[in-house]
């Protein structure tokens, strides 16, 4: 793999994910890369970037969603077969400051989920807006 800054169409000095160290890089196609999380949620929550900036996942073109939904498959295959104990897989973007975006380039969280890593799961995603993830609080 070559440095970061060879492959980046676009690099703001600001943005620590268009000034990743290049070790960090786990796997890479022609559009983006996977890393692991810095503060992750469970052991093996990995992160998906294209490799141009952008900030909304909805800015994204064909080819960056493309390439990132590969590189996505290819680590919940590899985690898989890693951890016998990986029962599903929650897939996330935050898209936009009031979704909880903190670094403001595009980026796909998958986060491997194990029996018994939380006392009650159902609801998922929901659990952005705690109070909503329980569909029965929501009657």
């Amino acid at each position: 793999m070559g440095t970061i800054r060879n492959i980046w169409r676009v690099n703001l000095k600001d943005c620590i994910f268009c000034n990743l160290d290049p070790s960090r890089i786990e796997k890479e196609n022609t559009y983006a890369l996977s890393f692991k999380d810095l503060y992750p949620v469970t052991k093996g929550h990995t992160l998906f970037i294209p490799k141009r900036h952008v900030q909304s996942f909805f800015d994204l073109n064909s080819n960056e969603k493309e390439a990132i939904f590969e590189l996505l498959e290819l680590e919940r295959e590899k985690l898989i077969q890693q951890d016998s104990l990986i029962t599903g897989f929650n897939i996330g973007i935050n898209d936009g400051p009031d979704a909880g975006q903190t670094v403001m380039h595009c980026h796909v969280h998958l986060i491997p989920r194990r029996n018994g890593d939380m006392s009650d799961p159902r609801g998922g995603v929901r659990g952005v807006i705690p109070e909503k993830q329980s569909y029965l609080r929501n009657n």
